[in-house]
């Protein structure tokens, strides 16, 4: 840990944005959790209505992704973290009018709007950590960011079950809400340099939809084979999306916690709530021992993806022949170990790789990439189980699938090595 120590302690602007990241984050666990419970309370256990919300939550990013990319390199990251977090604050409590099945709609368009806004504060997030960080720690920043997204998830859904059954749903929408007003303020008072916006004319409108800075953006990738190959990492990791879906649909089907006092919903909630702590767990431990082995060897790195791949296939297949809570726990911990694991070293290696000038819309083709290849699989897999597919032999399903980016990553490495 000493690594990550050393970062908190000495540098006030990494440590001010990882408060803010745990302020946030933990909120949106609680809420996720939440929302998803509502869903399947107010239409009746549908597993294509959390498909659907997933969906929103993702989707839009793909989308949003271009122009998103071209203003994280025009102007302030700072300033459009802080602005996202605002926005989001706003958004989130407009899920205290969801009530009634009548008004389930409602949930739909204030998750796309919400992920619109993580559009624009998930590129900046990653672009401004190489200039908080100096080169050699970029590495153990990124994985303190994802050990903490994971502890996020695991205590976020863990306790967010606990919190929506005994607090109610409105308190964790309110809790979550807050958590974005905390989050601006903590990064309000970071201070650093940006050298992509430093003597740049203001932005004119008409550049966030004209196509040459796009186009200018995607030669800059093409002619880089090492930032080609790896651009596409979390793409395969967005054949996973369908967890999103697929969690929540084994808790309360397969996975209920029966305690003594408990009615089926707040067994099922729990059930959903500790399948998805699991995958906290996961993810949680995945970079620290990753991050211990590769240290800062980028060929280590490289072939830690492959090897994250494979454990991620080899989880699923796990989880869909399990028979009871604790394998299913232990099938979905190793899985999102190595597929945070490669979250991480491909973060790592696309910030050392990537130009100041370019890394907002080079992280904005990243997560644009891996959330249109999310939305695909969370539809299929809402899609599937409402046909009839067994949750089950959709999760052996995800497991085989995961070895195709695994193939393709290691056929990209062995034609043409990426480093």
């Amino acid at each position: 840990m000493s690594p990550y120590l050393v970062l908190l302690r000495h540098n006030r602007n990494y440590r001010l944005l990882w408060i803010a990241q745990i302020v946030s984050e933990l909120g949106d666990w609680f809420y996720t959790l939440t929302v998803y419970h509502l869903l399947l309370d107010l239409t009746g256990g549908k597993a294509q209505a959390v498909a659907l919300a997933v969906i929103l939550q993702v989707l839009p990013s793909a989308f949003a992704a271009p122009t998103a990319g071209v203003l994280n390199d025009r102007i302030s990251r700072r300033r459009i973290m802080i602005g996202a977090d605002l926005v989001r604050f706003f958004i989130v409590l407009g899920m205290l009018g969801v009530r009634t099945p009548s008004m389930v709609w409602l949930v739909y368009p204030l998750l796309l709007a919400e992920t619109i806004g993580a559009a624009f504060f998930e590129p900046a997030h990653s672009s401004v950590i190489p200039n908080i960080v100096p080169e050699n720690q970029v590495l153990a920043a990124n994985a303190l960011a994802s050990i903490t997204w994971s502890f996020c998830l695991a205590a976020g859904a863990s306790l967010g079950g606990i919190a929506a059954v005994w607090l109610g749903r409105d308190a964790v929408f309110v809790l979550n809400a807050c958590s974005f007003l905390l989050s601006a303020w903590l990064i309000r008072r970071m201070s650093f340099a940006e050298p992509h916006a430093a003597a740049r004319p203001p932005l004119r409108a008409r550049e966030l939809v004209e196509f040459a800075p796009i186009l200018e953006g995607i030669r800059y990738i093409r002619r880089d084979p090492r930032l080609f190959a790896t651009v596409f990492v979390k793409g395969g990791l967005g054949l996973l999306g369908a967890n999103n879906v697929l969690l929540p649909i084994l808790g309360e089907r397969v996975f209920p916690v029966k305690l003594a006092g408990l009615d089926h919903r707040r067994a099922a909630l729990l059930g959903m709530s500790m399948l998805m702590g699991a995958r906290g767990a996961g993810s949680l431990l995945g970079p620290l021992i990753g991050g211990f082995w590769a240290g800062e060897n980028h060929s280590r790195l490289r072939t830690g993806i492959f090897i994250g791949f494979v454990i991620a296939a080899a989880g699923y297949v796990s989880l869909g022949a399990s028979t009871s809570l604790a394998i299913a726990i232990s099938a979905v911990v190793a899985a999102h170990a190595g597929s945070s694991t490669n979250w991480v070293f491909s973060s790592t290696l696309l910030q050392i790789y990537t130009d100041d000038r370019f890394r907002g819309r080079v992280f904005s083709a990243d997560i644009g990439i891996c959330t249109l290849v999310m939305s695909a699989s969370s539809y299929l897999a809402g899609a599937a189980i409402d046909l009839g597919v067994p949750p089950r032999a959709f999760a052996v399903a995800i497991g085989l699938v995961m070895l195709v980016p695994a193939a393709a990553w290691a056929l990209a490495l062995r034609r043409r090595p990426v480093g």
